[in-house]
């Protein structure tokens, strides 16, 4: 426990309150005007420690450049492609407008003005980096008890929107092959294999099984701001890749005279093939503009990869694989558009199953407004009915009334049901007419 003592200032008396922290040492906190005031103010400090609440007024008052610089220096888990992003985000947009604020002195209200402002500026995918970086931190900062809440939580980010995927034909694929020249086959990899490009430029001819024909994706070569990083693939996990049996002998040219630990396909000057970015640069614009193909990315060839297996026949698990996708719900949330014809088949399928059936046969003979051609009968005289139907008619004359007019109209289920009652015992027509009109029965 701790303790409540006076001492005297030049405007009256007032209480210290001392107590040891959770940690052990020993605070203070000054100028309650009563007693009581400073004895409540123990009290809820003690209850807090007992709960694991308690939330030091010190810590609470470090400040979010602090707290970003340490955060950053504990994502050794990233790659150094993802980290690169995140140090560049938190340089330009979180940095500047948060990193002198104390922690407990942001608010709801100022993160949601925040988000907005970055709205009206930049695209929804950096709006969100942002601003789950600054979440992020402030969560560390709950975990260790500098702030009760994370005041971050439950802002609504905006909506990010896909750009459509580009998909080449076999055709046009082959144009843009020859239009590359020397590189045509590194073309043709990336179309038909699906490699990211910093996988197909980190390929060794050592990688190529000729005998199998797969390409063993075992590392990564990924630009990051001006220095080349050699690293594993995206998902840290290495993977055998088939290509068709076609592109065998191009494959086999890029193999010619090289040495196992050799670049399939090197730069100029020997060493990795460089991304060039932009419209009108590099090898990849002038073979897409002597093509005559739309304008289009490196990454396109990517999505056309999935696009052409999927047109083959293959499924969501085999082209996950091919990809590298981390799961199979990934590749379908990217290329969900592949994939609308399934839905066409299924419901094909389902058709046929259901024309088997009782009610399919009965739909089937339905006229266009939707009533069977048998509803003209007497209901109280089911014709082609199975024996099941017949009995249950028997013991349900209702249940058979309406399951013979399977769409009925207004009118027609009115004389069903009329029909049906007329046959329970103790009915009277009186009774029978008034059910069948919605009324009821005079006295």
């Amino acid at each position: 426990m701790g303790t409540v003592t006076p001492y005297d200032t030049a405007n009256g008396r007032r209480y210290r309150v001392r107590y040891r922290k959770p940690d052990q040492h020993q605070t203070e906190r000054r100028g309650f005007r009563t007693k009581r005031e400073a004895e409540l103010y123990l009290a809820s400090v003690e209850v807090s420690k007992a709960r694991g609440e308690f939330i030091d007024a010190v810590s609470a008052r470090e400040r979010i450049a602090a707290l970003g610089s340490a955060w950053l220096t504990q994502q050794a888990h990233l790659k150094p492609s993802s980290l690169y992003v995140l140090k560049s985000t938190w340089r330009l947009w979180v940095e500047p407008r948060w990193g002198t604020t104390s922690v407990s002195d942001i608010r709801h209200s100022d993160v949601r003005a925040w988000v907005t402002e970055m709205s009206e500026q930049r695209g929804a995918t950096t709006v969100i980096r942002a601003y789950g970086i600054l979440a992020a931190i402030l969560d560390v900062a709950v975990r260790d008890r500098r702030i009760p809440a994370n005041p971050a939580r439950g802002v609504k980010m905006p909506r990010k929107r896909q750009r459509p995927h580009t998909y080449l034909s076999h055709d046009q694929v082959s144009d843009l092959a020859q239009a590359a020249g020397d590189l045509g086959p590194l073309v043709l990899v990336l179309a038909y294999c699906g490699l990211r490009w910093g996988e197909a430029s980190g390929l060794r001819v050592g990688d190529v099984d000729f005998e199998r024909r797969r390409l063993h994706v075992r590392q990564n070569a990924v630009l990051v701001g001006s220095e080349l990083i050699v690293g594993t693939p995206k998902t840290h996990k290495q993977r055998s890749v088939p290509f068709p049996r076609s592109l065998q002998p191009a494959i086999a040219r890029a193999c010619r005279g090289k040495r196992a630990e050799d670049l399939l396909f090197p730069g100029p000057d020997g060493d990795f093939l460089r991304r060039v970015h932009g419209p009108g640069k590099g090898w990849f614009w002038n073979a897409v503009v002597a093509a005559g193909l739309p304008a289009l990315s490196l990454h396109d060839l990517r999505h056309t990869a999935a696009s052409l297996a999927v047109r083959s026949g293959a499924n969501v698990k085999a082209v996950q694989r091919m990809l590298g996708h981390a799961s199979a719900a990934m590749t379908l949330d990217v290329y969900a558009d592949l994939f609308d014809d399934d839905l066409d088949q299924v419901a094909d399928r389902l058709d046929v199953e259901l024309a088997r059936t009782n009610v399919g046969k009965m739909w089937a003979n339905a006229d266009p407004d939707g009533v069977s051609q048998h509803a003209e009968q007497d209901a109280d005289q089911p014709k082609h009915q199975t024996a099941r139907q017949r009995r249950a008619w028997d013991s349900n004359p209702r249940s058979i009334a309406a399951y013979r007019f399977s769409r009925p109209g207004p009118s027609a289920a009115r004389t069903a049901l009329q029909a049906a009652d007329d046959t329970r015992p103790g009915a009277t027509p009186a009774v029978s007419r008034a059910r069948a009109s919605g009324t009821r029965p005079g006295p």
